[in-house]
């Protein structure tokens, strides 16, 4: 079987739950509990790689293929954005991606910046694919509007047969 990933240009990633989890729950559960948490005021110490992050992010770099983060943030834009750029500073991700952003916290929003992006680099819907960890909020946006989409499984997210998953993250080599 020919490799689809080879023919995209660019892809999107969802960042908690898809590049990194709670230590604690890892993906038994939704990650952003770890944000509601009072008790916590760093949650950095808390969070960590998903095993195969840095490897799979390492090998799209030398392929030259464009990666984007697009997380979603209940804060406001600044301190969203903030937020963001600190757990990227904190797992030394920042030479791997081209574009880090924080979406906002509807569902359609990472569909927008997708087709933002999309229209500013000149790179059309079919060399594009979202990857994350949730139906509503990262999967079906980049369906919505025409973008190719693949699901991290977890227990939190069961595996749905019309959905396209992958058990791991490196498993988009094999996609």
């Amino acid at each position: 079987m020919k490799n689809k990933l080879l023919k995209k240009k660019i892809i999107f990633f969802d960042a908690d739950g898809t590049l990194w989890y709670p230590i604690k729950t890892k993906h038994t559960i939704l990650p952003h509990w770890l944000y509601l948490d009072k008790s916590i005021k760093d949650y950095h110490p808390h969070l960590m790689l998903i095993p195969g992050t840095v490897n799979t992010l390492r090998r799209l770099k030398k392929m030259g293929i464009i990666t984007v983060i697009l997380s979603t943030h209940p804060h406001e834009k600044d301190e969203a954005y903030k937020r963001i750029d600190k757990k990227v500073k904190h797992f030394n991700l920042g030479e791997f991606f081209t574009e880090v952003h924080a979406t906002r916290e509807y569902h359609e929003s990472k569909g927008e910046y997708i087709i933002e992006i999309l229209k500013r680099l000149n790179i059309p819907k079919t060399k594009a694919i979202m990857i994350g960890d949730n139906y509503k909020w990262d999967y079906k946006p980049a369906r919505s509007v025409g973008v190719d989409a693949l699901l991290v499984e977890s227990d939190y997210m069961k595996k749905d047969k019309r959905l396209k998953t992958i058990k791991k993250l490196y498993d988009i080599f094999n996609y």
